[in-house]
């Protein structure tokens, strides 16, 4: 294992941004994490998705699966029932960026995901079998929390590790861990609509700079100390 890990906080899409940051990343001393939601509401969602595949299958990089996975997968498995849903939470351009603009004008919800399941066949299979989360060191990575409310963390069903907000933020961190979650942008966080660094509180760091909302796209790196280096991509 690596001597310290860099985690990237939600992309949705920003790969301008995505591309920008991982020139910080150090691939010989440092694990590469993406703490999940890369497509969904930005520039350029299938080259976001594209790309981390690509780094798990290539230098070991450590993908965990955001709730915008999810919607994702949804639509595909029944996608008359989850068109709504995924079109009106970015997804449709994410579905524009894999096939073409307007695609729900002249397909149907069915004929767009039966496309998909044609097209990228390998991506879907691969973002399915996602992890929910990554302990390092005294360091849990996940993309929205844990039930804290559980005796123990691991048994939060898949809808917190990918959901969770208020319970998990404002419930006693009792793990005796650091947890580092991405989905729920920084500037809620700090009540403020404002400020989009990190959020430190109670051995949890939200590292979900909004960068999609014109916030920043933050590079954490730790080691088993603690926290090393923020970078921070703000998108122009």
């Amino acid at each position: 294992m690596k001597d310290e890990v860099f985690v990237v906080g939600d992309v949705h899409g920003e790969i301008t941004s995505l591309k920008k940051l991982l020139e910080k990343w150090d691939r010989e001393k440092q694990q590469l994490i993406f703490i999940g939601d890369l497509g969904d509401r930005g520039e350029n969602s299938k080259a976001c998705f594209l790309l981390a595949k690509e780094l798990v299958e290539k230098q070991g990089a450590i993908y965990l699966k955001g709730n915008h996975e999810g919607i994702l997968l949804n639509f595909i498995a029944k996608p008359e029932e989850f068109a709504g849903n995924y079109f009106l939470n970015g997804g449709l351009g994410s579905l524009e960026s894999f096939l073409h603009e307007h695609i729900n004008e002249e397909y149907s919800p069915t004929e767009i995901a039966l496309m998909m399941k044609h097209y990228y066949k390998d991506l879907l299979a691969f973002l399915t079998e996602l992890p929910l989360y990554y302990e390092w060191e005294q360091y849990v990575f996940v993309h929205a929390g844990v039930d804290l409310s559980k005796k123990d963390w691991h048994d939060s069903t898949e809808e917190d590790f990918l959901w969770i907000r208020e319970p998990f933020h404002k419930k006693k961190n009792r793990t005796g861990k650091t947890i580092v979650f991405g989905h729920t942008p920084t500037f809620y966080l700090h009540g403020d609509n404002d400020r989009s660094d990190l959020w430190i509180s109670d051995g949890k760091i939200g590292i979900d700079g909004g960068a999609v909302y014109g916030g920043s796209l933050h590079g954490v790196v730790f080691d088993k100390n603690g926290m090393k280096e923020d970078y921070i991509v703000q998108k122009r």
